[in-house]
């Protein structure tokens, strides 16, 4: 019995070294490609029961693991829509012939992929995989979508022919205002200030802001103060001014230039806690900042000359979309040749509480299941999961090197289960041989 068992541990020691050699044999194959798992064979030993007159050899098992919770390196790329999840997490990705068969896809797994437009739009790699996420509404926010389900995901479409525009919905009005034109004897000119804005509809229109300032008679002291007045050109001449305020100027020995008081004769009232007007223009309001009292980050009053300074906008003219990207959040955001960009979709980082439970399918695509548990959806860098690093690749977690040295152990163990095999067929012969 002892001699039998030997032979049988023996041989599942050769088959127990041969599947190490398979696994190892797998990660040497697959060390170039990206986003490859690994695979450790484990070796268990098989305890036979004993009578207690002698020893009986059980044996070796194996049991393999797909290492999924071990990353490879991140890679730079020169692609913007080359992906890597930088922590935990993976992305949700579609199989497309599932999805052009039935407009529905199982959610599969991975951790990285070189995502591609494709001729409809989608976000594919060369393996047919789509990118899966939320989409957004028109002005770019993503709703509230339910995370313990893949339904409300669907494959991240890229619409190149659309054209789009932003309004402008804040402006910032930057100036210096003469103070010598509020003295006695000042001409009164009036100064100019055009900015340029863009409506609900994309057009260019102007508002132009005219600067009057308030002379004194003889013998009185600098005013100080001016007449603003705005006019929207979207606007009918006969309903312009569409907002009309009075600005009077610190004249003090540590504040002298800076704005004192506003008062608003119509439009839109001031508001002195946070320096802005809203106006009412063809397009809709605009928030306008003139600056807080007894600061220089708007209006100001110095010197002999006017100059406008960081007179800004938001907003953008109609433009075509020219290229799309992804955020270290998730977020994809379609870029367009005028500078403006949109939120499109948003890609959320699947979480599951065992990784390697996983269930490895080819191309590197991981399945949900019961060994798993169940998945969440976070939002990337958010809760337990990574970022998303664009413009990167992971590579393969396999290291050569202790591959080929697990090899040479690998080939010794197996050599020495053969030398048991060997030395038990001998000792069989010479049982054999007893009777002779």
């Amino acid at each position: 019995m002892t001699i039998s068992s030997s032979l049988n541990a023996g041989v599942a020691g050769l088959a127990s070294n041969a599947t190490r050699l398979g696994t190892i044999s797998d990660n040497i194959a697959n060390a170039s490609t990206k986003g490859y798992k690994r695979v450790e064979t484990d070796f268990s030993s098989m305890v036979m029961s004993s009578n207690g007159s002698g020893y009986t050899a059980g044996g070796v098992r194996t049991t393999t693991t797909r290492q999924i919770d071990q990353s490879g390196a991140l890679v730079g790329t020169t692609n913007a829509t080359d992906l890597a999840v930088r922590g935990n997490g993976f992305f949700p990705v579609a199989e497309a012939s599932e999805f052009v068969a039935t407009n529905d896809a199982q959610m599969y797994l991975t951790t990285t992929g070189s995502f591609r437009v494709d001729a409809d739009g989608y976000l594919r790699t060369e393996s047919d995989l789509l990118l899966q996420g939320w989409p957004a509404n028109a002005d770019g926010t993503v709703p509230s979508y339910p995370r313990d389900t893949a339904d409300s995901l669907e494959p991240v479409r890229i619409n190149r022919n659309q054209v789009t525009s932003e309004p402008t919905t804040a402006i910032t009005m930057g100036a210096n205002l003469p103070a010598s034109a509020t003295i006695v004897g000042a001409p009164g000119t009036a100064e100019s200030l055009p900015i340029e804005y863009f409506d609900n509809m994309g057009r260019s229109e102007t508002l132009t802001a005219s600067f009057s300032p308030t002379v004194p008679a003889a013998g009185s002291p600098p005013s100080n103060e001016w007449t603003v007045t705005i006019d929207d050109s979207a606007t009918d001449p006969a309903a312009n001014p569409i907002a009309e305020y009075t600005i009077a100027f610190n004249a003090g020995p540590t504040d002298g230039g800076t704005l004192g008081t506003v008062t608003t004769v119509s439009g839109g009232t001031y508001d002195p806690v946070t320096g802005t007007a809203i106006v009412t223009v063809a397009g809709g309001p605009v928030e306008i900042t003139l600056g807080r009292p007894g600061t220089s980050e708007g209006l100001t009053q110095v010197g002999e000359s006017f100059a406008a300074l960081n007179t800004s906008k938001d907003g953008s003219a109609a433009g075509s979309m020219t290229t799309v990207e992804i955020d270290e959040n998730g977020f994809v955001h379609a870029l367009f040749d005028t500078g403006a960009s949109r939120v499109v979709y948003q890609v959320p980082l699947v979480d599951v509480p065992n990784p390697n439970g996983l269930v490895a399918m080819d191309k590197q695509i991981y399945m949900p299941s019961p060994e798993s548990g169940s998945f969440f959806l976070w939002n990337a860098s958010d809760g337990p999961v990574g970022d998303v690093v664009p413009f990167a690749r992971e590579e393969s977690a396999t290291d050569v090197a202790n591959e080929l040295t697990a090899m040479i152990q690998t080939q010794r163990a197996y050599s020495s289960n053969a030398k048991v095999i060997q030395t038990v067929d001998e000792m069989l012969q010479e049982t054999t041989n007893i009777k002779r």
